[in-house]
């Protein structure tokens, strides 16, 4: 028994050795950002924030997913959109959350929600685009029918990561919805005549609890960020869609879409080697 564990490690080594000279670069970006992601971690353990050790942590665990999906589900998961995807998560949460870049950027958190539109419209179209494909599955769509499931998708986890940002916002306080300020309010509640006709009037001051606050103007909580993020998410997902509904009409030509829709393997076996992308 030991003899034939002894030999399934040392296959499984070999099979490891084998990945990582096939995906040099991919492997580079792993450990680089792992090592970043254990550094910042050493940091907030000296400076006792706990909260950014465990988004750390978070961010390690995160790191994983693409590997399990490919070795646990077998699918294919392209180099770029696998780059990508690692590069999202350590830029939401370790420069997002950790170096405040969201505050520091402004448009940080906007770049950030339209990749997750283009990525998560990829996913959603991989989904379908395999079931297909797929010889065991009576379901063949047509590539626009493929590429509006693939924007739903994508908007449909856009709505529900908003929905997540309400409640921690709601019930935790955590604010990840972002205020934004607003020089002047548009309603008809306003309407010094009572009819149901719009006024605009300027917002000079804010006074909360007493206290005068010169921001310029009053603090929307949360819904014009809301609705940014939604928007570009829509612009997101709106771009793969119609990249990929090309891509299906001409099956085998151009490499830029198969660079983001993950496949099923062919040889079912973990941690074989990859395709060129």
């Amino acid at each position: 028994m030991s003899k034939k564990r002894q030999e399934k490690r040392q296959e499984k080594r070999e099979s490891i050795r084998e990945f990582a000279r096939q995906n040099k670069g991919l492997v580079a970006v792993y450990v680089v950002l792992r090592l970043l992601v254990l550094l910042v971690m050493v940091a907030q353990i000296f400076n006792r924030d706990y909260f950014n050790v465990f988004l750390c942590l978070l961010t390690l665990v995160l790191f994983t997913i693409p590997s399990i999906v490919e070795h646990r589900l077998h699918i294919e998961v392209p180099d770029t959109l696998e780059v990508i995807i690692l590069l999202f998560i350590f830029s939401a949460e370790i420069l997002g959350e950790i170096r405040a870049y969201y505050l520091q950027f402004p448009y940080w958190d906007t770049m950030l929600h339209t990749i997750s539109g283009f990525l998560m419209a990829a996913i959603g179209f991989s989904l379908i685009d395999i079931l297909n494909r797929s010889e065991r599955v009576a379901l063949k769509l047509a590539p626009v029918f493929v590429g509006l499931f693939a924007f739903c998708f994508s908007m449909t986890v856009g709505v529900m990561w908003e929905f997540f940002e309400f409640g921690m916002d709601r019930y935790f306080g955590m604010d990840m919805q972002k205020d934004t300020v607003v020089s002047h309010v548009t309603s008809v509640e306003l309407n010094p005549e009572g009819k149901n006709v719009p006024v605009t009037v300027p917002v000079e001051s804010l006074v909360v609890n007493g206290e005068d606050w010169d921001l310029g103007g009053y603090l929307d909580i949360g819904i014009i960020d809301t609705m940014k993020d939604l928007f570009v998410n829509f612009i997101g997902a709106v771009v793969f869609s119609i990249i990929g509904v090309f891509y299906i009409k001409g099956r085998g030509k151009g490499s830029f879409a198969r660079r983001f829709i993950p496949t099923m393997k062919k040889h079912q076996e973990p941690l074989s080697g990859r395709k060129e992308n």
